[in-house]
Formats: C-alpha cells, sequence, structure tokens
C-alpha cells in the first residue's frame, strides 16, 4: 500500500504548500461543482469540468492579478501541463472528487 502513502503525501504537499487564494479558488470550484452535479454517477465529469475550470480561473488569476502576458503566459502554462507528473493530477483529480462527492452528499441530505 506505498502507492496510497504516495497519493496520500502528494495531496497533502498541495494543501500545505499552496497559497490562501489557490486553496480560495480549489475550494470556491469544488463547492460549486458539488452543488451542481445531479447524481453520484457524474461524478467523473464534473471532477474533469472543475479540473477544467481550476486550470482556467489559475490562468485568469495570472494575467490580471500577477500581470502576465497572457499569450506567453499561455504557451508557459501549456508545456508545464505537458509536463506535469501523473501523481500530481491523480491528487488534484482526487481532492477535487472527495470534496465535490462530499459537498453532493450533504446537498442530498439536506434536500430531504
Amino acid at each position: 500500500m506505498p502507492f496510497l502513502m504516495d497519493i496520500w503525501n502528494t495531496i497533502h504537499g498541495i494543501i500545505t504548500t499552496s497559497d490562501v487564494i489557490t486553496l480560495a479558488l480549489m475550494a470556491l470550484i469544488a463547492l460549486g461543482a458539488g452543488f451542481m452535479m445531479q447524481s453520484m454517477g457524474s461524478i467523473v465529469n464534473t471532477t474533469l469540468v472543475a479540473l477544467v475550470a481550476f486550470a482556467l480561473a489559475g490562468y485568469v488569476r495570472a494575467v490580471t492579478m500577477g500581470g502576465q502576458n497572457a499569450s506567453a503566459f499561455a504557451t508557459k502554462d501549456w508545456q508545464a501541463f505537458q509536463g506535469l507528473h501523473m501523481m500530481t493530477l491523480l491528487a488534484y483529480a482526487l481532492a477535487f472528487a472527495v470534496v465535490i462527492a462530499v459537498v453532493h452528499a450533504v446537498r442530498g441530505l439536506i434536500g430531504r
């Protein structure tokens, strides 16, 4: 089971090394996705859409708040995505999926 510890350490690293604005973006996108999800059967699709929304929000944040050149940063960001380790992508996907599923479950319990 060392692969589970690797995934957990990657998730822990993402959460502890991110800044407050990034964590807030992650939370808002995951909460919104959890509230909009229709059924638990669409968790994979919803997680994928949430990850794309998070990437776009990070891009918009870098261009607007960071003062980056939009075209150059898009190229740099795409190259960074291509070099992204699979473990990091899996950790982001699992973190988003868990939060989305919990929010959807709580919404379902409250809505009854």
